[in-house]
């Protein structure tokens, strides 16, 4: 699963990143996680699976939900305990459910 992580500038999305890679490499699943900024999804959205969004860019949430669905990416818009939490689990669970979702689009 291929999934990018976008806050802002990129900073936050960077620790959710490492957190969410270790997690999934606990569970045995095979991840590329990469974090980003809202300027990176034109030339991003087309390689990746699932698009976990920052709490601060919810105003933005369903334009940007809509512009991942078009090509068939599952779209979540993370709570903001994602990036306070000790470990990648909820942020792993939000994009293991949002690429089952994407699935069946």
């Amino acid at each position: 699963m291929k999934i990018l992580i976008v806050c802002g500038a990129g900073a936050s999305s960077a620790f959710v990143a490492h957190r969410l890679r270790v997690t999934g490499k606990e569970r045995g699943l095979t991840l590329t996680v990469v974090a980003g900024s809202e300027s990176d999804l034109p030339s991003s959205l087309d390689t990746i699976d699932v698009l976990l969004i920052g709490p601060h860019l919810a105003p933005r949430f369903d334009r940007i939900s809509a512009q991942a669905k078009e090509r068939g990416v599952g779209a979540v818009l993370l709570p903001e305990s994602v990036f306070s939490a000790r470990d990648g689990a909820l942020a792993l669970d939000l994009a293991v459910t949002a690429e089952h979702e994407r699935s069946w689009v």
